[in-house]
């Protein structure tokens, strides 16, 4: 079988999965993408992503976000008031994801509906 540049370009991105799986992990679970599309737009307190982004646990953001600094993703800023904040801006390097982000975010938005519809059938099939 000949190789397009298409499939080309996917056949070499497949033999470095090995070290991309990595940094996809850090970076491609649901909390990940949707925390740094909040702080893409502003610097953003602690509860004030968990406000956006309910349902997600205090523990699950906490982790997340601590997961992302480690990664250089996003900066963390410990306000002196009373009570102590904690804010949390975009990094250069995070910065670099908001276009791929933005697109997967627009992408669930559009074909959502249509991964709804195929979950139904889907499931009406085994319930059969």
């Amino acid at each position: 079988m000949t190789s397009t540049p298409d499939t080309a370009a996917l056949d070499t991105v497949l033999a470095q999965i090995n070290g991309t799986k990595p940094v996809l992990e850090q970076i491609a679970n649901k909390w990940s993408v949707l925390i740094l599309a909040v702080v893409c737009t502003q610097p953003s307190r602690f509860n004030a992503i968990k406000r956006r982004l309910d349902p997600i646990t205090h523990k699950a953001l906490t982790e997340a976000l601590r997961r992302l600094e480690r990664n250089g993703l996003v900066d963390r800023r410990v306000i002196a008031s009373s009570p102590v904040a904690v804010e949390y801006s975009i990094t250069p390097l995070g910065r670099t994801l908001q276009a791929p982000f933005t697109a997967l975010i627009a992408w669930a938005q559009e074909h959502g509906p249509a991964l709804e519809a195929a979950r139904a059938v889907a499931e009406a099939h085994t319930e059969e």
